[in-house]
């Protein structure tokens, strides 16, 4: 017992040290923040802090609200990308649909990764359709926890690469606030306004974002090419006994948001790109993405003891959307889709001419789709931790059970247009709604996980195991049945049953230095073909934190060995947008991630020097040899990359902070990589090149409550080619300067 306490006491001491270099802030606004693994962390977050990120057997990483705050992101591309693992390419140069990757997964639409707000899942149908077209504005988080590796098994569907939970606004124990305003380049304009308080027996939080802009490219009509998006967030927390020996709260939480922006999927051709890049074509004039998303979440706690907790949350998310967006071109009678004409402008320039108008069309030569779809995301999911104290050792048991339902509703039509050589689109055609798409795809899970930790002397172990249970369906009801009497119904229907096991270990030498390493299964749902087999893996990973001279530091190899890869068919890469899924085979994805803080500044400074670096290498390729005339991946030999991922990735932030001010500059270099799959150097018409951008905060506090900020993005205006995907290059965010204030009560 003796010893046993001596232990505990240590860990204190260990955890109040790393505690006090966090800021106030952090130490106050989230209530999921616990100094401990010994301490049970709050069923909205993974880890909760940097201490206990840190320490687990898996590498993570915890964005700090003192991180997210020091440039203010609304573009959660900027926000991730001084995490090593995480791969990104742009799209829009806001952020708005990112694709995010971790450790070489499929970055397209982010549909490879377990993505959730508040420890729920997010995506708007993350079994059926993980396409994420939604994706919470990071403006409004206060936190960002990234798990990656061995030891993820409680965060599912996607166990491959790892998973994203963001942190929202918490409820304050007390009364305060904040109003945020800026304003800068391209008419973009941010107000974002919170209020909250709370006491011992009620809390809650209100809390409104607005974020809107002109946008920086230029359609011939003047039109702009922005948008306007909204957010509001309502919690409210009870404590229903508070004088009780077993504790018991509720908590609800409402979420609204909803965009709508002139976006398109029409990039530029490379000449086109070359002269203006920022330019953008004729025949997208009337492309439109409007969205309405809900949240609504309801959780209980049931604390019998500080050792044993239940924590239970039903939720519904509820999103529609519909992008109007130029689809596809005919010319005599040919129809192409705008992904083969920019990619073929010469060989087909009939085709070009009518997008980029400068020719008179013939009627119905521009087919406009409205991308229209309604998702419906709900569940009920429970979380039980209980952790006890023998001799020399903790132990720590977590079981989780869920059950989910999700559904895509694809209600559809095209509407035709012509276009004359100013510029102007005539509708031709008015499409009858449900003529093009009109199908359900949807899912029922049942999902469980156990996972048990051990912590003796300087040992930890976290062995673990998840059970998924998928029925994936789908119900087309055709193009003829648009009032889906059932008549020209077909149905199919894919199963499947998996266990993913996972192993995690950690051993401290001392509090300098650590090894940690895992092994675990990688799984992704399969589509809802009839007797297609999921994406399985085995992942390893090996690595060590440390901290010598001074120097903080992680340093990861990890193997992912794929044993069936699955692709699919998104619009968003210049597919059909069917999001049917294929197979891709045996494919091996390796790397090593590093990353590296020191503070140049001496103890008794006035002054804070912190700096940050981060560098990923990523390695992929293929195993076997596959093509199809669908495949989006191009005819794939053994021996090739897969393409989106870069090899090299590295960032740098640094810091000047003084009580007063604080100046952050953030640089971050990405790799060229290959939009179809291949080895070697890349083909100019595959490739999209490697760029350096760099971005810059200024803050000054005028004093505790006022402080005046200016953000630079893009400080260098480099001119850079984000991606290839839709269809047609398409330019990153240039130079934009935004200032603003941000008042505190």
């Amino acid at each position: 017992m003796k010893k046993g306490f001596i232990i505990i006491t240590t860990l204190f001491t260990v955890a109040i040290a790393a505690q006090k270099q966090q800021s106030k802030e952090e130490k106050r606004g989230l209530d999921s923040i616990q100094k401990l693994d010994e301490v049970i962390i709050s069923s909205k977050a993974i880890f909760g802090n940097k201490y206990m990120a840190k320490n687990r057997t898996g590498s993570a990483y915890y964005l700090s609200p003192k991180e997210l705050q020091k440039f203010s992101f609304t573009d959660v591309n900027r926000a991730l990308r001084s995490v090593p693992g995480v791969t990104i390419y742009e799209e829009d140069g806001f952020g708005l649909r990112p694709n995010i990757s971790l450790r070489g997964t499929s970055p397209e639409r982010s549909s490879k990764i377990t993505l959730m707000e508040d420890g729920v899942l997010i995506a708007p149908a993350p079994y059926s359709a993980s396409a994420a077209y939604y994706f919470p504005t990071i403006a409004r988080m206060e936190a960002v926890e990234v798990l990656k590796g061995s030891s993820q098994v409680q965060y599912g569907p996607f166990t491959t690469g790892g998973a994203i939970n963001m942190i929202s606004a918490q409820i304050p124990t007390k009364f305060g606030g904040k109003i945020r305003a800026s304003y800068g380049s391209f008419n973009s304009n941010q107000l974002h306004a919170k209020i909250g308080g709370g006491n011992k027996t009620i809390g809650y939080v209100v809390e409104y974002l607005n974020y809107a802009s002109d946008g920086f490219k230029t359609l011939p009509s003047g039109k702009n090419t922005g948008f306007n998006k909204n957010d509001v967030v309502a919690k409210i927390a009870v404590n229903i006994f508070p004088n009780a020996t077993i504790k018991q709260s509720l908590e609800f939480k409402f979420q609204y948001a909803d965009e709508d922006g002139n976006e398109t999927y029409l990039g530029l051709a490379e000449d086109d790109f070359n002269t203006n890049p920022f330019a953008r074509y004729a025949a997208s004039n009337e492309d439109r993405m409007t969205t309405k998303h809900t949240q609504y979440m309801i959780t209980h706690h049931l604390n019998f003891s500080k050792d044993f907790r239940i924590s239970t949350t039903a939720y519904q998310n509820n999103f529609a959307r519909n992008w109007y967006k130029l689809n596809d071109v005919t010319f005599n009678g040919d129809k192409q889709s705008i992904a083969n004409v920019l990619e073929n402008p010469n060989s087909l320039s009939n085709h070009f001419s009518i997008v980029n108008g400068s020719v008179n069309s013939g009627n119905d030569a521009l087919g406009v789709k409205a991308n229209n779809r309604n998702y419906l995301s709900q569940g009920i999911q429970s979380k039980l931790d209980y952790h006890w104290y023998k001799g020399d050792s903790f132990h720590d048991l977590e079981i989780g059970v869920r059950y989910h339902y999700d559904d895509e509703d694809r209600f559809q039509w095209v509407d035709q247009f012509s276009i004359s050589n100013t510029g102007i689109l005539n509708l031709t055609t008015a499409g009858i709604a449900g003529t093009d798409a009109n199908r359900i795809t949807s899912a029922n899970a049942f999902a469980t996980f156990l996972t048990y930790k051990l912590k003796y002397q300087n040992w930890t172990f976290t062995p673990g195991v998840r059970y998924e249970n998928i029925t994936l369906k789908r119900e087309d009801f055709g193009k003829n049945d648009v009032l889906r009497t059932g008549v020209n119904l077909t149905e199919r229907e894919n199963s499947v049953n998996v266990f993913i096991p996972g192993m995690g270990a950690n051993y401290k030498f001392d509090n300098y230095f650590s090894l940690f390493g895992g092994i675990h299964k990688g799984f992704s749902p399969p589509g809802n073909q009839d007797g297609q087999k999921p994406e399985e893996s085995i992942n390893y990973e090996l690595g060590t934190r440390f901290d010598l001279g001074g120097i903080k530091g992680e340093f990861v190899g990890f193997f992912n060995d794929y044993s069936n890869l699955l692709g699919s068919d998104l619009a968003a890469t210049g597919g059909t947008g069917s999001l049917d899924q294929f197979n891709a085979g045996e494919v091996n994805v390796s790397g090593i991630e590093v990353l590296l803080n020191y503070n140049f500044a001496k103890k008794e400074s006035k002054f804070s020097l912190p700096i940050s670096l981060g560098y990923t290498f990523t390695n992929t390729e293929f195993q076997n040899s596959f093509g199809s005339s669908d495949s989006l991946w191009g005819t794939v030999t053994a021996g090739d990359e897969l393409p989106y991922i870069p090899k090299h990735q590295f960032n740098a932030a640094f810091s000047l902070e003084h009580k007063n001010f604080e100046i952050n500059l953030n640089g971050r270099f990405n790799g060229e990589f290959r939009t179809l799959a291949g080895k070697g150097n890349i083909p100019n018409n595959e490739k999209v090149a490697s760029n350096f951008i760099v971005d810059l905060s200024v803050k000054y506090f005028v004093n505790k409550q006022l402080s005046l900020t200016t953000n630079i993005i893009n400080l260098l205006d480099n001119t850079y080619a984000a991606s290839r995907v839709p269809a047609g290059l398409r330019p990153g965010h240039p130079f934009g300067i935004y200032g603003g204030l941000e008042f505190r009560f």
